[in-house]
Protein backbone atom coordinates (compact mmCIF):
# COMPACT_ATOMS: atom_id res chain seq x y z
CA UNK A 1 0.00 0.00 0.00
CA UNK A 2 1.33 3.58 -0.72
CA UNK A 3 0.88 6.04 2.11
CA UNK A 4 3.36 8.86 1.18
CA UNK A 5 2.34 11.56 -1.29
CA UNK A 6 5.83 11.34 -1.97
CA UNK A 7 5.58 8.21 -4.03
CA UNK A 8 6.73 9.02 -7.33
CA UNK A 9 3.75 7.34 -9.29
CA UNK A 10 1.69 9.65 -7.03
CA UNK A 11 3.52 12.46 -8.51
CA UNK A 12 3.19 11.18 -11.73
CA UNK A 13 -0.66 10.78 -11.69
CA UNK A 14 -0.92 14.58 -9.85
CA UNK A 15 0.97 15.89 -12.77
CA UNK A 16 -0.80 13.68 -15.44
CA UNK A 17 -3.92 15.37 -14.20
CA UNK A 18 -2.79 18.80 -13.97
CA UNK A 19 -0.39 19.45 -16.83
CA UNK A 20 -1.37 18.88 -20.43
CA UNK A 21 2.60 18.79 -21.47
CA UNK A 22 2.59 15.69 -19.12
CA UNK A 23 -0.04 13.64 -20.93
CA UNK A 24 1.73 14.68 -24.41
CA UNK A 25 5.01 13.30 -23.36
CA UNK A 26 3.60 10.17 -21.76
CA UNK A 27 0.82 9.61 -23.95
CA UNK A 28 -1.22 9.05 -21.11
CA UNK A 29 -4.11 10.77 -19.49
CA UNK A 30 -6.12 9.96 -15.77
CA UNK A 31 -9.83 8.64 -15.47
CA UNK A 32 -11.72 8.87 -12.58
CA UNK A 33 -14.51 6.86 -10.75
CA UNK A 34 -16.35 3.09 -11.12
CA UNK A 35 -18.25 4.06 -14.65
CA UNK A 36 -15.14 5.11 -16.65
CA UNK A 37 -12.70 2.58 -15.11
CA UNK A 38 -15.17 -0.09 -16.54
CA UNK A 39 -16.19 1.46 -19.69
CA UNK A 40 -12.39 1.97 -20.89
CA UNK A 41 -10.94 -0.96 -22.49
CA UNK A 42 -8.57 -3.36 -20.79
CA UNK A 43 -5.75 -3.11 -23.35
CA UNK A 44 -5.79 1.03 -22.69
CA UNK A 45 -5.45 0.78 -18.75
CA UNK A 46 -2.11 0.81 -18.11
CA UNK A 47 -2.15 1.46 -14.30
CA UNK A 48 -5.22 1.51 -11.55
CA UNK A 49 -5.33 2.60 -8.32
CA UNK A 50 -7.59 2.64 -5.54
CA UNK A 51 -8.13 3.98 -2.29
CA UNK A 52 -7.42 1.90 1.16
CA UNK A 53 -11.60 2.31 2.21
CA UNK A 54 -12.08 1.17 -1.81
CA UNK A 55 -15.01 -1.74 -1.42
CA UNK A 56 -16.41 -2.35 -5.21
CA UNK A 57 -15.97 -5.19 -6.34
CA UNK A 58 -15.98 -6.92 -10.10
CA UNK A 59 -14.76 -8.99 -12.75
CA UNK A 60 -12.53 -6.57 -14.37
CA UNK A 61 -10.86 -5.11 -11.35
CA UNK A 62 -10.12 -8.97 -10.51
CA UNK A 63 -8.06 -9.38 -13.43
CA UNK A 64 -5.99 -5.70 -12.92
CA UNK A 65 -3.05 -5.29 -11.07
CA UNK A 66 -3.93 -2.82 -8.21
CA UNK A 67 -2.22 -0.68 -5.99
CA UNK A 68 -4.11 0.70 -3.30
CA UNK A 69 -3.45 4.20 -1.67
CA UNK A 70 -4.07 5.37 1.94
CA UNK A 71 -7.16 7.43 1.94
CA UNK A 72 -5.79 10.62 2.62
CA UNK A 73 -3.05 10.28 0.00
CA UNK A 74 -5.92 9.12 -2.62
CA UNK A 75 -7.63 12.84 -1.89
CA UNK A 76 -4.69 14.81 -2.76
CA UNK A 77 -4.26 12.48 -6.16
CA UNK A 78 -7.32 13.01 -7.73
CA UNK A 79 -9.44 16.01 -9.47
CA UNK A 80 -12.73 15.51 -7.76
CA UNK A 81 -14.20 16.68 -4.99
CA UNK A 82 -15.63 13.99 -3.47
CA UNK A 83 -13.39 11.53 -5.46
CA UNK A 84 -15.27 7.62 -5.53
CA UNK A 85 -12.00 5.81 -4.71
CA UNK A 86 -10.52 4.26 -8.33
CA UNK A 87 -8.55 6.15 -10.85
CA UNK A 88 -6.45 4.95 -13.67
CA UNK A 89 -3.80 5.98 -16.11
CA UNK A 90 -4.68 5.20 -19.63
CA UNK A 91 -3.21 4.72 -22.70
CA UNK A 92 -4.13 7.60 -25.11
CA UNK A 93 -5.79 6.47 -28.76
CA UNK A 94 -4.78 7.78 -32.25
CA UNK A 95 -6.54 7.88 -35.52
CA UNK A 96 -5.75 9.23 -38.56
CA UNK A 97 -8.05 11.65 -40.23
CA UNK A 98 -7.65 9.78 -43.63
CA UNK A 99 -8.67 6.27 -42.27
CA UNK A 100 -12.17 8.25 -40.71
CA UNK A 101 -12.62 9.91 -43.86
CA UNK A 102 -13.32 6.42 -45.79
CA UNK A 103 -14.85 4.31 -42.18
CA UNK A 104 -18.28 5.37 -43.49
CA UNK A 105 -20.04 5.33 -47.11
CA UNK A 106 -22.36 8.15 -45.43
CA UNK A 107 -19.91 10.22 -42.61
CA UNK A 108 -20.87 12.47 -40.21
CA UNK A 109 -17.56 15.36 -39.12
CA UNK A 110 -18.30 17.61 -36.56
CA UNK A 111 -14.93 20.13 -37.07
CA UNK A 112 -14.30 22.46 -34.00
CA UNK A 113 -11.94 25.55 -33.92
CA UNK A 114 -10.39 26.82 -30.95
CA UNK A 115 -13.00 25.60 -28.20
CA UNK A 116 -11.81 26.57 -24.47
CA UNK A 117 -14.45 24.64 -22.82
CA UNK A 118 -13.80 21.66 -21.39
CA UNK A 119 -17.42 21.10 -20.83
CA UNK A 120 -18.44 21.85 -24.26
CA UNK A 121 -16.32 19.42 -25.43
CA UNK A 122 -16.96 17.05 -23.25
CA UNK A 123 -20.64 16.80 -24.23
CA UNK A 124 -20.29 17.62 -27.65
CA UNK A 125 -17.99 13.98 -28.01
CA UNK A 126 -21.43 12.35 -25.41
CA UNK A 127 -23.73 13.69 -27.98
CA UNK A 128 -22.01 12.39 -30.91
CA UNK A 129 -21.56 9.19 -29.71
CA UNK A 130 -25.43 9.46 -29.54
CA UNK A 131 -25.99 10.87 -33.10
CA UNK A 132 -23.41 8.36 -34.54
CA UNK A 133 -21.16 10.79 -35.83
CA UNK A 134 -18.14 9.40 -37.46
CA UNK A 135 -15.49 11.90 -35.89
CA UNK A 136 -14.53 15.01 -34.36
CA UNK A 137 -12.17 17.08 -35.74
CA UNK A 138 -10.23 19.88 -33.75
CA UNK A 139 -8.05 22.54 -34.00
CA UNK A 140 -4.54 22.10 -31.68
CA UNK A 141 -5.93 24.91 -30.26
CA UNK A 142 -9.37 23.50 -28.95
CA UNK A 143 -9.42 22.34 -25.21
CA UNK A 144 -7.02 19.40 -24.49
CA UNK A 145 -9.77 16.21 -24.69
CA UNK A 146 -7.75 14.64 -22.25
CA UNK A 147 -8.06 17.64 -19.45
CA UNK A 148 -9.85 15.76 -16.45
CA UNK A 149 -12.84 17.60 -16.67
CA UNK A 150 -13.33 17.13 -20.25
CA UNK A 151 -12.83 13.42 -19.71
CA UNK A 152 -15.60 13.17 -17.15
CA UNK A 153 -18.07 15.12 -19.52
CA UNK A 154 -17.97 13.23 -21.92
CA UNK A 155 -19.03 9.92 -19.80
CA UNK A 156 -17.20 7.39 -21.72
CA UNK A 157 -17.62 8.55 -25.33
CA UNK A 158 -14.24 9.69 -25.18
CA UNK A 159 -12.97 5.40 -26.25
CA UNK A 160 -16.15 5.12 -28.53
CA UNK A 161 -15.89 8.67 -30.84
CA UNK A 162 -12.76 9.04 -32.93
CA UNK A 163 -11.42 11.81 -32.56
CA UNK A 164 -8.33 13.93 -34.50
CA UNK A 165 -6.26 17.29 -33.45
CA UNK A 166 -5.14 18.62 -36.31
CA UNK A 167 -1.96 21.48 -36.92
CA UNK A 168 -3.56 22.39 -39.84
CA UNK A 169 -7.55 22.60 -39.97
CA UNK A 170 -7.80 24.53 -43.29
CA UNK A 171 -5.77 21.07 -44.84
CA UNK A 172 -7.96 18.87 -43.11
CA UNK A 173 -10.93 20.54 -44.30
CA UNK A 174 -9.96 20.43 -47.54
CA UNK A 175 -9.35 16.37 -47.29
CA UNK A 176 -12.94 16.66 -46.45
CA UNK A 177 -14.52 18.25 -49.21
CA UNK A 178 -12.18 16.28 -52.09
CA UNK A 179 -13.68 12.94 -50.55
CA UNK A 180 -17.09 14.42 -51.25
CA UNK A 181 -18.41 15.68 -48.18
CA UNK A 182 -20.55 19.15 -47.80
CA UNK A 183 -19.15 21.48 -45.17
CA UNK A 184 -21.86 23.71 -43.32
CA UNK A 185 -20.33 26.55 -40.64
CA UNK A 186 -23.26 27.69 -38.19
CA UNK A 187 -23.24 31.14 -38.55
CA UNK A 188 -24.86 34.11 -37.84
CA UNK A 189 -24.54 35.08 -41.89
CA UNK A 190 -26.31 31.78 -42.48
CA UNK A 191 -29.75 32.73 -45.37
CA UNK A 192 -31.38 29.52 -44.47
CA UNK A 193 -31.97 27.64 -41.10
CA UNK A 194 -30.48 24.55 -40.39
CA UNK A 195 -34.06 22.49 -41.22
CA UNK A 196 -33.71 23.47 -45.06
CA UNK A 197 -30.61 21.20 -45.78
CA UNK A 198 -30.13 17.52 -46.45
CA UNK A 199 -27.93 16.05 -45.00
CA UNK A 200 -28.37 12.36 -45.76
CA UNK A 201 -25.09 12.43 -47.95
CA UNK A 202 -21.94 12.27 -46.44
CA UNK A 203 -21.75 15.92 -43.82
CA UNK A 204 -19.54 17.97 -41.75
CA UNK A 205 -20.53 20.90 -39.45
CA UNK A 206 -17.85 23.69 -38.18
CA UNK A 207 -18.42 24.67 -34.43
CA UNK A 208 -16.09 27.81 -33.92
CA UNK A 209 -15.21 29.13 -30.39
CA UNK A 210 -17.79 29.91 -27.97
CA UNK A 211 -16.88 33.47 -27.34
CA UNK A 212 -15.88 34.89 -30.53
CA UNK A 213 -17.46 32.23 -32.99
CA UNK A 214 -15.91 30.67 -36.70
CA UNK A 215 -12.87 32.38 -37.91
CA UNK A 216 -13.39 33.87 -41.22
CA UNK A 217 -10.75 32.07 -42.86
CA UNK A 218 -12.49 28.58 -41.83
CA UNK A 219 -16.00 29.53 -42.16
CA UNK A 220 -14.86 30.77 -45.51
CA UNK A 221 -14.08 26.84 -46.36
CA UNK A 222 -17.29 26.24 -46.08
CA UNK A 223 -19.81 25.48 -48.78
CA UNK A 224 -23.06 26.86 -47.19
CA UNK A 225 -23.45 29.34 -44.27
CA UNK A 226 -26.77 27.83 -42.08
CA UNK A 227 -28.20 29.21 -39.08
CA UNK A 228 -30.01 27.80 -36.17
CA UNK A 229 -33.29 29.47 -35.82
CA UNK A 230 -34.00 31.38 -32.46
CA UNK A 231 -36.33 33.47 -30.92
CA UNK A 232 -35.97 36.36 -28.05
CA UNK A 233 -32.93 38.87 -28.23
CA UNK A 234 -30.55 35.57 -28.45
CA UNK A 235 -27.32 36.18 -30.69
CA UNK A 236 -26.09 32.76 -30.54
CA UNK A 237 -26.59 29.49 -28.32
CA UNK A 238 -23.85 27.43 -26.47
CA UNK A 239 -21.56 25.36 -29.02
CA UNK A 240 -22.11 22.13 -27.73
CA UNK A 241 -26.19 23.26 -27.61
CA UNK A 242 -25.50 24.05 -31.31
CA UNK A 243 -23.54 21.06 -32.22
CA UNK A 244 -25.89 18.80 -30.90
CA UNK A 245 -29.23 20.44 -32.93
CA UNK A 246 -27.28 19.85 -36.13
CA UNK A 247 -26.15 15.98 -35.00
CA UNK A 248 -29.46 14.88 -34.18
CA UNK A 249 -31.05 17.13 -37.33
CA UNK A 250 -28.81 14.40 -39.22
CA UNK A 251 -29.64 11.74 -37.05
CA UNK A 252 -33.26 12.42 -37.75
CA UNK A 253 -32.98 12.66 -41.54
CA UNK A 254 -31.35 9.78 -42.15
CA UNK A 255 -33.31 7.60 -39.44
CA UNK A 256 -33.01 6.34 -36.61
Amino acid sequence: MITSYDNKRIKNVVSLCEKSKARKEQDAFVIEGIKLFEEAPDSAIKEVFVAESFSYKSEKLDRMPVEVVKDDVFKKMTDTLTPQGILCVVKKSFYKLEDLIKSKETPLFIVLEKLQDPGNLGTIMRTAEGAGVTAVIMSNDTVDIYNPKTVRSTMGSIFRVPFVYTDDLKKAIDALKEAGVTCYAAHLKGTKDCYSYDYKKPTAFFIGNEGNGLSEEISNLADTYIKIPMGGKLESLNASVSAAILMYETRRQRGF
